[in-house]
């Protein structure tokens, strides 16, 4: 199949070269020109998938037109912050005749949207397949097994991602709830903070299984509250999810937490990264919606406070474990 996948980060790279991995046509659109042109010459993504050599059947192009024409799938992968003006550059030449997936994790900063919303809205599509799971990039990339759910109120286009995204180190699982795995995919991202946090802080076992948990459940009532169903998030884009993107040396949210655990001021860790840590971004959207919600979200709302209220590591942990008492 003719496959398009917009945007050159690493999880668009790496599904481009699982999805060329298994013989199809697939072509990667990025939004610098002089960039793409270093990955043909190289046939590397050094900024944002070290180490992997980009097959030579993988075509790469920075216009719009070409990398769409003719495609059978539209793969869409920008960054949450950048989503929509991405969508706006491809109205007219995406439409109901492709099959849309999104890769995407996150809420738009604007309206408070979800990535497959945002995608419909702008481009005029029916529906948008949400792809979601415990899936970095980096292992994606080289062949190491995982799994994946792939999400869409029309069943029918989740099992045909399914069918077409599955291999022998890629297995995909369906869901009709593509709320439950977009938020899942948005909220996990924030309370990864929080635990990068508290292992930069020097803290262990004890304190990381505890925020995973109460995690959870944060993320189970911001679901139920906008929506989805709680239940999702005992799968793949919820509970597998949030255990790699805690846990893992990949995760940028982590490496976000862990130095301002450290002490590390968020604007100078911004400054010094390369690629994106959605949750940075998300914890204003999720803080502000579970507010008008009117949902409970202790470790999230603290996680806003480290980013954008210069709130000091050591005072959110006295304010976590000093809050009132109540049954779990």
């Amino acid at each position: 199949m003719k496959i398009t996948v917009i945007g050159d980060g690493g999880w668009g790279t790496a599904n481009a070269m699982l999805l060329a991995g298994y013989g199809h046509d697939v072509t990667i659109w990025g939004a610098f020109p002089e960039y793409i042109e270093e990955m043909k010459r190289t046939r590397k993504n050094e900024k944002f998938l070290k180490g992997v050599t980009l097959p030579e059947s993988l075509k790469l192009t920075g216009d719009r037109a070409e990398a769409v024409k003719n495609a059978e799938i539209v793969v869409l992968a920008p960054p949450s912050k950048f989503f929509a003006s991405v969508m706006e550059s491809f109205k007219g030449l995406i439409t109901d005749n492709h099959l849309v997936v999104s890769l995407t994790k996150g809420l738009c900063e604007k309206s408070n949207k979800r990535m497959t919303e945002l995608a419909k809205e702008i481009l005029g599509v029916k529906s948008v397949v949400a792809l979601a799971g415990p899936t970095h990039a980096e292992e994606v990339s080289r062949g190491i097994p995982t799994t994946i759910v792939a999400a869409c109120e029309d069943e029918e286009k989740a099992r045909k991602v399914q069918r077409i995204w599955s291999g022998k180190a890629f297995r995909v699982y369906t869901s009709s709830d593509p709320v439950g795995v977009e938020i899942g995919g948005a909220v996990k991202n924030v309370i990864a903070i929080a635990v990068g946090c508290s292992d930069g802080m020097g803290f262990g076992d004890n304190t990381r299984a505890a925020l995973i948990t109460r995690g959870l459940a944060e993320m189970k009532r911001f679901v139920l509250g906008y929506g989805g169903k709680p239940e999702t998030l005992s799968g793949l884009a919820g509970i597998g999810d949030l255990i790699v993107t805690c846990t893992s040396v990949h995760s940028r949210n982590h490496q976000v937490g862990e130095r301002l655990g450290k002490g590390e001021k968020i604007s100078d860790i911004l400054n010094s990264m390369q690629m994106v840590a959605e949750g940075v971004w998300n914890s204003k959207v999720i803080h502000d919606l579970a507010k008008k919600m009117g949902v409970e979200m202790p470790i999230c709302d603290l996680v806003y406070a480290l980013c954008y209220e210069n709130f000091n590591a050591a005072d959110a942990v006295e304010a976590m474990m000093g809050r009132e008492l109540k049954s779990e």
